[in-house]
């Protein structure tokens, strides 16, 4: 399954008083900076990479958005860590769905195909790390819970003129790779089977978490038998079914949160037979209510 299939949305900003606008379909205006000169090849599927300019050992940039954004599949040369201060951003990588709540971060490894997309009214940054640099980093997309460092880190990388690095960037350059490295890994993703019969009820159950069929009925629906589907689930996503259909659930709910949904309305949408059912879950998984998590939006 190509993950521009599953979700898709945009990535970093330029700290610009200027609107938000699409430079081609996978990534934002980086042309509003000034002399910046990008270049973008498409391959045979339609995947573009994105080439930045040669530069500095990390290029960053920030900014906001009001209204929902979408990308297409595409790929950095560089590597690329996207995070999210306010609003919710949702990468679909080949292998799977990774959410980024907010004081979240996604990392993706260089050259990784990915489609993004935000939920509602966004502020955020990217930090792109030259591949050379990215030998140490974490090698598969993952999801990190930012510190303050980080975060400050970035945004002061964000404000910096196009040139090379003083000794002084040099060093909030290393910070930043070295936060990449050290920070905690969230398990905010929800991995996809390798199997085609599996990826069509997952896909199914990510349009629509909702859905009331049981094991066997999606076995049937997807022509393939209940134990196969038991057991396939579990080694190709370390999940039980019931487990990872829940998963998507809960990281839905997170998108309707960012998206000023009522709690009341989520649970129902989204099959618990109560509002408790769904707010005893959520705070299981998430460590808070869903309405914490929504006051750090």
């Amino acid at each position: 399954m190509e993950c521009a299939e599953l979700i898709a949305g945009m990535t970093g900003c330029h700290k610009l008083d200027a609107p938000i606008y699409s430079w081609m379909p996978p990534l934002i205006d980086l042309t509003l900076i000034p002399d910046l000169r990008l270049s973008g090849d498409t391959d045979r599927l339609g995947v573009t990479t994105i080439t930045l300019p040669d530069g500095p050992l990390v290029m960053a940039l920030a900014g906001s958005q009001d209204t929902e954004r979408v990308s297409t599949a595409h790929r950095h040369a560089r590597g690329q860590l996207m995070g999210s201060m306010r609003g919710l951003l949702s990468v679909a990588v080949d292998d799977g769905v990774w959410v980024v709540p907010a004081i979240h971060a996604v990392w993706l490894p260089p050259n990784h195909v990915h489609a993004v997309r935000s939920h509602g009214p966004f502020e955020g940054w990217s930090a792109y790390v030259d591949e050379a640099a990215c030998h140490d980093l974490p090698q598969r997309p993952c999801t990190l819970s930012t510190s303050g460092l980080l975060r400050e880190a970035v945004l002061r990388a964000a404000d910096w003129p196009k040139g090379p690095l003083d000794a002084p960037r040099e060093r909030i350059a290393a910070v930043i790779l070295d936060e990449i490295r050290s920070l905690p890994v969230e398990a905010l993703g929800l991995p996809l089977p390798k199997d085609a019969r599996l990826q069509r009820i997952a896909k199914a159950l990510i349009d629509d978490p909702a859905k009331e069929r049981g094991l066997d009925e999606w076995a049937d629906w997807a022509a393939v038998s209940a134990r196969t589907l038991s057991r396939r689930f579990v080694a190709e996503t370390g999940f039980t079914f019931t487990a990872w259909r829940q998963r998507a659930r809960l990281l839905r709910s997170l998108e309707m949160l960012a998206a000023g949904t009522a709690v009341t309305t989520i649970s129902l949408d989204l099959g618990y037979a109560t509002a408790s059912a769904f707010i005893g879950l959520f705070r299981r998984t998430f460590g808070e209510t869903p309405a914490a998590y929504r006051r750090r939006l």
